[in-house]
């Protein structure tokens, strides 16, 4: 092929993509304001894991005076960075003027800011559930390092913070960078307590209106889902409550499914493989059915 075929190609599908179809522009903002940055919001993350875990994602200084430092200087970062992508989360989603938006952006940047030690209490409480519920860890900084709980965790903490701000689009960036990492999926619209462990993690689901106590651990494949959706007039999905309540000191093992807006009381264990759709009553212990042994002669059940 000549260098005249290949240009020929290359500027003829240049010009196809540059223009705006009838349902790119049907999805897109009204305006021309900038769109969220997923880099920018990934700064942001890492900016926040270097103040809360300074000593163990950024520099370890024993120092305090040194160590103030460098988080000031973090922290700067962080504000400056935080409130231009909720300004553009703002500009994204809602019909607000430019003058409005900055003042609003600016406000809830600092509010987040003035949560920062609440949440690196909430995350410390997190390892140490980790770290108390698996035998193998040997160190908290094992667990801080290279559990992908604790990634997720902070993840789904941060963009909590933000959702319940009622900032569009920026939470959501940030727990599905966590999700396509550690293969666990959290919303952040989900509420979650204290000493909060998840085991492995690989494949565990929390949708968006569950509700999760204190000192509660999952294990690697556990859905806590929605049964079934309601509908409005129109035939569109009500964002009503139809997740889980999980209460205090429960314990849910590998790939049970529970469904639909119902109560585990506290202090039950769930065991693994189950489908839950009902209430459970607190204390109690659910397991599957013992299995059946039959013979498959000839290809019977397959």
């Amino acid at each position: 092929m000549t260098n005249d075929n290949i240009n020929e190609i290359l500027l003829k599908n240049v010009s196809i993509l540059s223009r705006h179809s009838e349902k790119e522009d049907s999805m897109m903002p009204k305006g021309n304001a900038p769109l969220p940055s997923v880099e920018s919001v990934r700064n942001i993350v890492t900016l926040v894991k270097s103040i809360i875990f300074s000593d163990y994602f950024y520099q370890r200084q024993p120092q305090e005076e040194i160590r103030s430092y460098y988080i000031g200087v973090k922290m700067e970062d962080l504000y400056k960075e935080l409130k231009e992508q909720i300004a553009r989360g703002l500009q994204f989603c809602k019909q607000m003027g430019e003058e409005e938006v900055q003042h609003k952006a600016e406000t809830l940047t600092l509010e987040f800011i003035d949560e920062l030690p609440e949440l690196k209490r909430l995350l410390y409480t997190d390892v140490e559930a980790m770290f108390d519920n698996d035998p193998a860890a040997e160190t908290y900084g094992e667990v801080i390092f290279c559990y992908p709980v604790v990634n997720a965790m902070t993840h789904y903490r941060i963009a909590h913070a933000l959702h319940v701000k009622n900032i569009p689009v920026i939470p959501r960036i940030i727990t599905e960078q966590a999700h396509s990492k550690t293969g666990i999926d959290i919303h952040p619209g989900a509420t979650i307590g204290e000493y909060f462990a998840i085991d492995h993690g690989t494949g565990v689901v929390i949708g968006e209106t569950c509700i999760i106590g204190h000192h509660v651990t999952l294990y690697q494949g556990v859905t806590l889902g929605a049964k079934s959706f309601k509908y409005d007039e129109q035939g569109n999905v009500l964002n009503v409550p139809r997740h889980p309540i999980i209460e205090d000191h429960v314990t849910v093992y590998s790939n049970a499914s529970i469904l639909g807006r119902i109560t585990i009381g506290h202090d039950s264990v769930i065991g693994g493989n189950i489908w839950v759709t009902h209430d459970i009553p607190p204390h109690s212990r659910i397991q599957q059915s013992r299995a059946v042994d039959v013979s498959f002669n000839g290809g019977l059940g397959i």
